[in-house]
């Protein structure tokens, strides 16, 4: 019978495959200093930032003057996408010690600087903390529709996948760069992040155990569920203008399920498929994990995650750490990042990657 941990590796060798499949030339991994960025673009309007400013910060008067930051653009593959714009936050310190990091992803239409008051609450609590604008956001964007197209040209050329699997490409790089670095712990890197952010976390960890702590905010969902039950239309909504493209391309009247399975097949290969929560969420165990959502979510509608979640605690049992999983929808919160969630996820950090120096496997 096959284990746990070999279905995992299986899963891991079939999606890096799909994901090298869509590159392009390979270049030696090099972080350059880069300056930081005045004026961050935004492609939509720009969200409030008082649920992330909420999270726990140590009482440290002269902050600002304590912390060290960092600009980089660390190249991940050739092109104008390989370069992948890092903004890491940490606290200054004199001693030696290798501190856990962690790495935030920020929602659809902002960047890497929007992050920053979430940035120096974790850097004040003396964890490394890492920012990045993901493919065709922040300064990987030139204009207000960089990530819009990017999307209708991976459905009509089919030769990238913008929706989520190229920015895991980079996730993989950088903890490829983070466990090289001489501040960083290699085994206590976690992830985070919010929305679109939540689904790079969440296959980012599928893909790579080096991410050793996940917490993914409302992003965790299932897409093929989601098109078999007709609960498709708040996911596809928030990229309307793609489908709207797909839906003339194949001379529809309306965006209908099966145009909805076809894009993501042709943007994301498996997505809707063997790629989808009821096979990458059990290939995180036995990392701690905690999925975090709003009960009324119409883009993660809880109904397509019975099936995931029941597979996720089949196989942290079958790791003997059943302790490790945790799942909460929040009552009467739709799509939609509260300081519960931000609190939770701060504590399930420290529970996990302060605690003497490693993850409790």
């Amino acid at each position: 019978m096959e284990t746990p941990i070999t279905k995992s590796q299986e899963f891991r060798s079939e999606f890096l495959r799909l994901l090298q499949s869509r590159r392009s030339h390979k270049v030696p991994l090099v972080a350059d200093s880069s300056k930081p960025v005045q004026d961050p673009l935004f492609q939509a309007a720009v969200p409030s930032t008082e649920t992330i400013e909420s999270c726990p910060k140590e009482n440290i008067g002269n902050l600002k003057e304590m912390l060290i930051e960092e600009n980089l653009h660390l190249h991940t593959e050739a092109g104008e996408q390989g370069k992948l714009p890092l903004l890491i936050i940490s606290l200054k310190d004199k001693s030696e010690e290798r501190r856990p990091a962690i790495v935030f992803m920020h929602g659809t239409n902002t960047n890497k600087e929007w992050l920053r008051p979430w940035l120096e609450a974790y850097a004040s609590r003396r964890y490394v903390a890492i920012g990045l604008d993901s493919r065709y956001h922040g300064e990987r964007a030139h204009c207000k529709t960089a990530y819009r197209d990017a999307l209708i040209s991976s459905w009509k050329n089919g030769n990238t996948m913008p929706f989520i699997f190229d920015t895991v490409w980079d996730l993989i790089k950088l903890a490829d760069y983070l466990t090289e670095r001489e501040d960083i712990d290699p085994k206590r890197i976690g992830i985070t992040g919010i929305s679109l952010g939540g689904m790079h976390a969440w296959f980012a960890a599928a893909a790579d155990t080096r991410y050793s702590v996940v917490v993914p905010l409302i992003g965790v969902q299932g897409f093929k569920w989601a098109i078999d039950n007709d609960e498709w239309e708040a996911r596809v909504n928030s990229i309307k203008p793609l489908f709207e493209e797909a839906r003339i391309d194949q001379g529809k009247k309306e965006i209908d399920k099966e145009l909805v399975e076809k894009v993501w097949n042709r943007i994301a290969p498996g997505l809707a498929s063997h790629f989808d929560s009821p096979y990458s969420l059990p290939v995180i165990a036995p990392r701690p994990l905690y999925i975090l959502n709003g009960a009324k979510d119409p883009r993660c509608p809880l109904g397509g995650l019975e099936v995931p979640l029941k597979r996720a605690e089949k196989a942290y049992k079958e790791t003997a750490c059943p302790g490790n999983f945790k799942f909460v929808a929040e009552d009467g919160v739709g799509h939609e990042v509260t300081s519960f969630m931000i609190k939770e996820s701060s504590d399930w950090f420290d529970k996990f990657l302060k605690q003497s120096g490693h993850v409790h496997m």
